[in-house]
């Protein structure tokens, strides 16, 4: 197999763009040629269309774009190491990426504007070239007034007046139909047909595309973790012609941590989304101190509801048959159909986190982006009620002319999915942020890039997996060993500073601090055992200035029942600083044990193991031995990591038995 090296800067400067053997200097684009030019309008870029040579598909793509009203540039190329030979390239918008910082006295003005619009071209059969990806949409305003201003199409003019006088010059070339978007898009009685997945129709033939000694790789991990780790699990699909299509695998503390932490977990596809050289994806989840924790993942040979589909099983089977009850993943139709047959009882949400980062690709060009950017940011974040939201959407859409954003259109369809006003009443274990200053990381943050191989990241994984057991392990230890320091007097800051773990109590402690800041907490109704509070905070908005925002809290006296219309309970897992001040002021000293989640306490996973199958395995079903077993031993695990003494002591104990079984 031949090595391929995957440039990780661009081939061509970010100014230059791609030229005509034998090139020749620029010439401004007159009257009389463009009559000569054929007026018929080209197709559209379509994943699947084929074209004889590189120069064809960036004519049909210039053609295009000139028509549209934007330039276009080679942005990127990758070469075949031995030959540099091109086998693949990206053509983007003029306005995509932005240029370097000058240190100039009098630095050019910057033009461009992150515009995402593009198509990656790549050689098959060593013969074509085929559009592979796509992006139609630009983030700026595009005219074809303005066409003639563009670099390329000035190139293409030049082409034309080097052409002999007598043929007129054809800017639509031939072009073969490989694949229409909606062709061969149905799968196993379902059709998955979307605008992310249209650019990648369904075909047997997508696997998995590694360089030489990739595969070994793989399976040699594979087998080293099968003598190492007896609880290890993989799979692997293959096509019909033996390649390798999906892979998923799972360690035993992944499965172990599941068996703990299955409330929600994230399906983290960032690797897809930005075509990263491995395509991997991640099942995570959230430990009992707030850290993310590996649940399994695996390499996905192509972005389709099918292929979803087998890895979603395979980590299920993997999980004994026990779904989450909660998922969250990137907003992807595929994405969804999965999850949506596979999961049918979880409920599916979209993580803010990836939407958000977009905002500046899809809606950078346009005029007045920052006022649109704080008024997107106040409707999601600081809108309390459904109605506040809608009304500051609709708001933002009037007043700068947003109405034809397709983007904006489609999360606006989704919000229900995604906007946190619309997901109250959904546990997500912090796992989603709910204001604007939260960030999120990818679980291999830090340990994957975006020509990462195969093999480096099979090297890199045990450890970074090994870096994420040891700060979960310190974390333990700190919060067993540790007192944590008081800030206020409040009970409830007592009384959890002896049952959180550390990171979570130092969460709950800003809301305790945060109790300060309310005032003029006071009944404003009353029905039956429920009562309705209202309390005021000091809130920051922009820059040091502060505004007074109501909250309402409802409180139901004779079971100790409460609300805040914030729910921060049900979003990261405690209670508000609005609830406890209404606790406070019915003179409540302790926050009932409904609102202590056992997930966050220091000996949770010691206290509360779960066992899938009831507690009495199956005598003649030695698959049922083996897991009810496994399940046992971990408890016994998790007690000896306690302390020393402990970890003597169970070591002793597991001697004997290994010695009276004769093993």
């Amino acid at each position: 197999m031949e090595v391929v090296c995957l440039n990780s800067e661009p081939v061509f400067d970010d100014g230059d763009e791609y030229e005509d053997e034998g090139g020749c200097s620029l010439m401004e684009q007159d009257d009389e040629m463009g009559e000569t030019q054929s007026k018929k309008e080209p197709p559209p870029p379509t994943v699947g269309l084929e074209f004889e040579s590189f120069d064809e598909a960036y004519d049909f793509y210039n053609v295009y774009a000139k028509e549209q009203g934007f330039g276009i540039r080679v942005s990127n190329s990758w070469f075949r190491s031995k030959r540099k030979e091109r086998y693949r390239a990206k053509l983007s918008c003029s306005s995509a990426g932005f240029k370097k910082k000058s240190e100039a006295n009098n630095p050019r003005p910057e033009t461009r504007t992150g515009c995402p619009a593009m198509i990656v071209i790549r050689l098959v059969d060593s013969k074509r070239w085929r559009i592979v990806d796509l992006e139609l949409e630009h983030n700026h305003p595009v005219s074809p007034d303005t066409k003639r201003f563009y670099k390329s199409h000035k190139k293409m003019i030049l082409a034309a007046k080097k052409a002999h006088r007598s043929e007129p010059v054809r800017e639509v070339h031939t072009i073969k139909l490989y694949r229409a978007a909606s062709v061969d898009a149905v799968c196993n009685g379902y059709s998955d047909v979307d605008e992310r997945e249209g650019r990648n129709p369904v075909n047997q033939s997508n696997h998995l595309e590694l360089k030489e000694g990739d595969a070994h790789a793989v399976y040699n991990y594979f087998c080293r973790m099968k003598l190492t780790n007896p609880n290890f699990f993989y799979l692997m699909n293959l096509d019909d012609e033996g390649r390798l299509r999906n892979v998923f695998w799972a360690d035993a503390r992944s499965r172990a941590a599941y068996s703990h932490f299955s409330d929600t977990i994230t399906i983290d596809t960032t690797c897809l989304a930005n075509k990263f050289e491995i395509p991997l994806i991640s099942f995570v989840g959230v430990n009992h101190q707030g850290q993310s924790i590996l649940l399994g993942c695996g390499f996905l040979g192509h972005e389709s509801t099918e292929y979803f589909v087998w890895i979603f099983r395979a980590w299920l089977t993997c999980m004994l048959q026990h779904p989450p009850q909660v998922i969250v993943t990137d907003q992807s139709k595929p994405l969804q159909n999965a999850v949506s047959l596979v999961f049918p009882g979880a409920r599916h949400c979209y993580c803010l986190g990836y939407i958000m980062q977009r905002v500046p690709e899809r809606l950078g060009g346009l005029k007045g982006f920052e006022a649109i950017k704080r008024q997107l940011n106040k409707a999601i974040y600081d809108s309390l009620k459904i109605a506040e939201f809608e009304t500051c959407w609709g708001d933002m859409i009037e007043r700068h002319g947003l109405g034809d954003s397709k983007w904006l259109q489609a999360l606006y369809g989704d919000r229900q999915r995604w906007v946190p006003v619309y997901l109250k009443d959904i546990p997500f274990a912090g796992m989603i942020p709910i204001k604007e200053n939260e960030g999120f990381n990818a679980f291999f943050d830090g340990y994957v890039h975006k020509h990462t191989s195969f093999k480096e990241f099979i090297d890199k994984y045990d450890l970074a997996l090994q870096r994420k057991h040891l700060k979960e392990a310190m974390g333990d230890l700190e919060s067993r060993n540790s007192s944590f320091e008081l800030k206020t007097r409040c009970n409830f800051e007592l009384q959890l500073s002896k049952v959180y773990t550390k990171e979570i109590f130092k969460k709950f402690q800003s809301e305790v601090e945060g109790m300060y800041s309310c005032f003029n907490t006071r009944q404003v109704n009353v029905s039956g055992p429920i009562t309705t509070y209202v309390v005021k905070e000091r809130v920051e908005v922009e820059g040091s200035e502060k505004e007074v925002r109501c909250y309402e809290v409802l409180y139901e006296t004779t079971q100790a029942d409460i609300r805040c219309i914030c729910s921060l309970f049900n979003f990261k897992g405690y209670l508000c600083r609005h609830a406890l001040n209404v606790l406070n002021y019915n003179g409540v000293e302790e926050i009932p044990p409904r609102y202590i989640l056992p997930r966050w306490c220091k000996d949770f996973k010691r206290r509360y193991p779960i066992d899938y199958g009831g507690s009495d395995a199956d005598v003649n079903n030695p698959g049922q031995w083996y897991n009810h077993l496994y399940r046992r031993v971990v408890q016994v695990v998790e007690e000896g990591a306690q302390s020393q003494e402990h970890y003597k002591a169970v070591l002793q104990g597991l001697e004997e038995l290994l010695h009276k079984l004769s093993l």
